[in-house]
């Protein structure tokens, strides 16, 4: 069973920029996707950025062009990269992994939690002025 540990969240002022990391306790083999997901109190969880092992990734419509996915070649940490951050960026973050076929990575944005097979405490992003 993988385990997820996620860091790097904090407080930030709009405009500025936070790097998330999760470390996966096991190497992941080439029939993985991790993704980034996020919660705002009120909200249900969303889904931020998703990668395969051929790097291939998908990002929602709200963070494009500012947020960047990416891991290690030896997949066992995921990074996001968060730049211009807005006030509605507050929330909890999560990693989770998918250690099975992924299939078209969009629509895993919008899965359920059970299509992922661990996912991580999460670290919390504030976003305030």
């Amino acid at each position: 069973q993988v385990q997820l540990v996620e860091s790097g969240g904090g407080s930030v002022q709009p405009g500025g920029s936070l790097k998330l990391s999760c470390a996966a306790s096991v190497n992941l083999d080439d029939n993985t996707c991790m993704g980034w997901f996020r919660q705002a109190p009120g909200n249900e969880r969303e889904g931020v950025a998703l990668i395969n092992s051929a790097n291939f990734t998908t990002y929602a419509d709200s963070v494009k062009g500012r947020f960047t996915i990416s891991q290690d070649n030896d997949k066992k940490t995921l990074y996001l990269q968060m730049n211009n951050l807005e006030l509605e960026d507050t929330a909890m973050y999560y990693c989770a992994v998918r250690r099975r076929a992924c299939g078209f990575l969009r629509y895993l944005l919008t899965a359920s939690d059970n299509s992922f097979d661990a996912w991580g405490q999460g670290t919390l992003v504030t976003v305030s002025s």
